[in-house]
């Protein structure tokens, strides 16, 4: 259970890039959540999985005597639920998911591909926690930072385009 949970489903043992297929796996589970339970049971789920997290990661360094395994992707999950629970300006039904206009669609992919920049680059404190943080929380919380600052961009690049009536064009 522990593996199955450490890799979401075994998507981090992919050959190559696992922390992206990690976050494409997780994707649709976070847009269902949103879609249905709404953005603040996302992020208590977020928060929550992160919390497990940093103990299933302590628990998984000490027999494996390595830190940040890359097939260890529930970070990954943590990171892009959080974005996708901080960016959405307006709540979707889910049957109106497709409909460029109301923008969620747009928040979505901006969020997962703000994301993974974050995620990858580790710019400012996101890259300090990464290399100075000890065990789990190194691990999870510089994801955890990502999504924060994945969310938050892409709902100010999405008010950007409410405020200069681009969505107009969509």
């Amino acid at each position: 259970m522990n593996w199955f949970f450490l890799t979401v489903g075994y998507s981090g043992l992919a050959p190559k890039a696992p922390g992206t297929v990690g976050t494409l796996v997780s994707l649709p589970f976070g847009v269902l959540i949103l879609a249905y339970l709404g953005p603040q049971t996302l992020f208590l789920a977020a928060l929550f999985i992160t919390l497990v997290g940093v103990k299933a990661v302590e628990k998984y360094q000490k027999t494996a005597q390595t830190h940040d395994d890359g097939r260890i992707v529930i970070d990954e999950l943590v990171g892009m639920w959080f974005a996708l629970s901080i960016a959405p300006g307006i709540f979707t039904p889910i049957n109106e998911l497709l409909i460029l206009s109301n923008g969620m669609l747009i928040q979505i992919l901006l969020s997962f591909a703000l994301f993974r920049y974050f995620d990858i680059r580790k710019p400012s404190i996101i890259g300090r926690i990464d290399r100075e943080a000890p065990g789990g929380y190194g691990v999870m919380f510089d994801d955890v930072l990502a999504g924060i600052a994945a969310g938050i961009t892409t709902a100010i690049i999405w008010q950007g385009i409410l405020m200069s009536g681009l969505v107009n064009f969509l």
